[in-house]
């Protein structure tokens, strides 16, 4: 099976498990880049209110084709309790064989951006793994990253 990681990620947080992803999987990946910064109290208000919204974001052409992969890993943070709106773009402009998602969140949310996910690619995921915030801080993730993994490569 041949995996892509893909993801966005405003502070770092949503990165640092997709490369624990990409080094346990030993795949390709992609990070989603957004035209405009997100930086700072401004950058984290605006990203709300387009979540909320649902609006799409301005991104950077990808090089990766998702289309060639076996299965796309997609991870997002979770903004005002929705998908990041440069995931939401990303999806929007691709197809994929199949899915699974993870995110990264202060408290909740999870549910819901996987829902939108899961209705934006109009495919259900194989699996999906959340992770908040504080637990990536501290690094106490890796054991779940494993079984997230070795669920999605049985699939």
């Amino acid at each position: 099976m041949k995996p892509l990681v893909v993801f966005y990620s405003r502070t770092g947080t949503t990165k640092k498990v997709a490369e624990s992803l990409k080094k346990f999987l030993k795949c390709d990946s992609e990070e989603i880049l957004d035209v405009k910064s997100r930086k700072g109290l401004i950058g984290y208000l605006i990203s709300g209110k387009e979540a909320s919204m649902k609006k799409l974001a301005r991104i950077k052409e990808t090089k990766k084709n998702p289309s060639s992969y076996d299965i796309v890993l997609i991870g997002t943070p979770v903004w005002a309790w929705n998908v990041s709106s440069p995931v939401r773009t990303y999806i929007s402009k691709n197809k994929f064989k199949k899915v699974a998602f993870f995110c990264t969140m202060g408290g909740s949310g999870d549910k819901n951006a996987f829902s939108e996910m899961k209705k934006l690619c109009g495919k259900k995921p194989v699996s999906v793994l959340a992770l908040k915030t504080k637990e990536v801080a501290m690094g106490n993730f890796s054991e779940r990253i494993g079984k997230f993994a070795k669920e999605i490569m049985q699939k």
